[in-house]
């Protein structure tokens, strides 16, 4: 049997729901869960913090409840943190006004100022306090962009030391048609890069298209032992199945070729996070793997960089949602993710998992 912890339960320490999961490992070995901390509700406006918990046992126990970011009675997630070669934790992240729903957003009904803009933070002490956030907006939001959001799950440091989050934005409609900006279709991907460690940042590939066939969401990304960055992404548009992915031989400043469909990953419409194992060498996939439900939480593996994919590991076959995986130490993976009895969001739950159960 695995082991599993609950750090976040919805309704309690003040929240009335939890949702969006990340976690890193530090270079002390603390494991860091985040997630957004939703005051009012479980909708993904108002007020929201982004709440994090530290484990110094491998996930077994957790620390109290911290706020890693707030932005007053407004809202601050989707929390995208990496931890880079030199022990810092970098936090980027979203903020936006409390009334800025996303319907109102995609409709372009939101000015800027209250609209969703990207920040960042770090953490210098292992997650235990953080610096004041900075707005990075003008350096990786274009303008005329609507919706924006980064990840979720955890950021990257390639090999080279460049930072890598993956994110997602949408785009306005064009023409004298009735769209209203609230189709799928103009869903969009992006990268945000920075070469020196989160001082400076700057837009990497941009995956824009309106054919109504893969429009990219919510993304992942891993490096792969080649050096090439895997990227795996939400889609919502009726290609084949609902998951795409893309390759970038140069650290994400381009992609190969755009994002095209992967139909060998079974999924609903759902965020996922992967995650690259080097001893041994494994490319790692977690997702609700019901093809309609957010259902049968699911960890798939791939040995030839995301071309094809095998089930290495079924949690259960309870609800589930969003997910993020991380390495914990040479034998165990942890997974991050949203579940419940009876739904996917009564709480984020933390599960240990050997490596040799995938393999």
């Amino acid at each position: 049997m695995t082991e599993a912890t609950v750090p976040f339960r919805a309704g309690q320490e003040g929240y009335a729901s939890f949702r969006i999961p990340a976690v890193v490992a530090t270079g002390a070995g603390t494991l860091l869960a985040l997630c957004e901390g939703r005051v009012g509700s479980s909708a993904d406006h108002g007020r929201i913090d982004i709440v994090l918990k530290r484990s110094t046992d491998g996930g077994r126990t957790w620390g109290p409840l911290q706020v890693a970011a707030s932005n007053g009675e407004n809202l601050a997630g989707n929390p995208a943190p990496v931890v880079l070669d030199t022990g810092r934790i970098l936090l980027v992240h979203i903020r936006a006004a409390a009334f800025a729903t996303e319907d109102a957003i995609l409709r372009g009904q939101i000015d800027d100022a209250d609209g969703r803009r990207v920040w960042v933070r770090h953490s210098d002490d292992d997650g235990a306090t953080w610096s004041a956030p900075r707005d990075i907006t003008a350096q990786v939001k274009r303008p005329g962009w609507r919706w924006y959001a980064t990840t979720p799950g955890h950021a990257l440091q390639l090999g080279g030391g460049r930072v890598l989050v993956p994110a997602n934005h949408t785009l306005p409609p064009t023409g004298t048609g009735t769209d209203t900006g609230t189709e799928p279709k103009y869903n969009s991907g992006h990268a945000l890069l920075s070469d020196d460690r989160g001082e400076s940042w700057y837009l990497g590939y941009v995956d824009e298209n309106t054919d109504g066939y893969v429009n990219v969401n919510e993304t992942t990304a891993a490096e792969l032992p080649d050096g090439r960055v895997y990227f795996n992404t939400r889609n919502d548009s009726p290609a084949p199945g609902n998951r795409a992915d893309a390759h970038s031989t140069d650290g994400g400043k381009t992609l190969v070729k755009p994002f095209r469909p992967q139909a060998g990953l079974t999924a609903p419409v759902c965020e996922a996070a992967v995650l690259q194992l080097r001893e041994p060498s494994l490319l790692l996939y977690s997702g609700p793997a019901d093809p309609a439900f957010r259902a049968l939480m699911t960890i798939r593996a791939s040995t030839d960089g995301g071309t094809t994919w095998r089930t290495a590991y079924t949690v259960d076959g309870l609800p589930a949602a969003y997910s993020d995986l991380v390495r914990v130490d040479a034998d165990t993976v942890g997974l991050l993710y949203e579940t419940g009895d009876f739904s996917a969001y009564e709480t984020i739950t933390f599960r240990r998992v050997p490596v040799h159960r995938l393999t």
